[in-house]
């Protein structure tokens, strides 16, 4: 759908230079996706890996974050590898919908409700972000985290039209259960593209 260079907005790479890919195609459907212009695959041009590895040679961050859409639509073996080859971190953001393929140094998993995901992200994500849409929410964050692996960094993040209702939730939330951390889409605040 479109890459661009900029500074990752949300979760444990907050403020971190990243060249991200965003690709085209969902099929989870969240109502309050702020990018539900990804959703039709179809209505984007599509790239080569050497297009795509010209534009990425051409970024100074140092990782590429893949997301979509939901990116693991489609199998990224042959991507991540090539995004390797010219020396970047390779991050994900998924719902964990679909298939884990591919080679990640970091995966960002945040599961919705609207689909279902698969068993083997709790175990390979480094990262588990939980949008907040409204209170049940914490208990749904709460089911996930109990399957995620020790080490994972776990995230509750407002979801953006409701952020002045559910950040004073968040904040006494996560003082009474301080294994959770809050993100926020600093990118919005800050205006950032």
């Amino acid at each position: 759908m479109e890459y661009f260079e900029t500074l990752q907005g949300e979760g444990a790479h907050t403020g971190s230079a990243s060249f991200f890919l965003r690709l085209g195609g969902c099929d989870v459907g969240c109502h309050w996706c702020d990018v539900k212009e990804s959703w039709d695959a179809a209505a984007h041009p599509f790239m080569t890996y050497e297009q795509i590895e010209a534009e990425i040679s051409k970024a100074k961050a140092p990782m590429v974050v893949v997301t979509g859409g939901e990116p693991l639509m489609y199998d990224l073996t042959e991507l991540t590898a090539r995004i390797r080859n010219l020396g970047k971190r390779v991050h994900v953001e998924t719902s964990g919908a679909h298939p884990l393929t591919g080679s990640w140094d970091w995966i960002c998993f945040s599961p919705k409700k609207f689909k279902k995901p698969l068993p083997e992200y709790y175990a390979h994500s480094h990262e588990l972000k939980v949008v907040a849409y409204n209170k049940s929410d914490f208990q749904w964050a709460e089911d996930h985290a109990a399957d995620m692996h020790d080490n994972a960094v776990l995230f509750l993040q407002p979801e953006w039209s409701r952020r002045e209702q559910m950040m004073p939730r968040i904040v006494e939330y996560i003082k009474l259960n301080p294994k959770w951390r809050v993100s926020l889409q600093t990118h919005k605040y800050l205006n950032i593209p």
